[in-house]
């Protein structure tokens, strides 16, 4: 599993370093982020439904958004 930590960027930096390393995975691989901007926590789900991609958690303390996705397979 990859871990991307994108703490303390602000909005749009989260969502852009994690459609970049969502493009370099393979399908069913997962990616663990996460996030203090309060931003990602409506900006990342909506990048997932973008790239058909699977959100399979998100969790939120006071300071902290993480979320866990799997890389989709793309039908040919």
């Amino acid at each position: 599993m990859t871990e991307l930590d994108l703490s303390g960027l602000k909005c749009p930096l989260p969502v852009l370093r994690t459609r970049k390393a969502l493009l370099g995975m393979a399908p069913g691989e997962k990616l663990r982020v996460v996030c203090t901007d309060p931003l990602a926590g409506i900006d990342v789900p909506n990048l997932i439904r973008e790239t058909g991609d699977i959100l399979e958690e998100q969790t939120q303390d006071a300071s902290r958004i993480r979320f866990l996705i799997r890389k989709a397979g793309h039908p040919e």
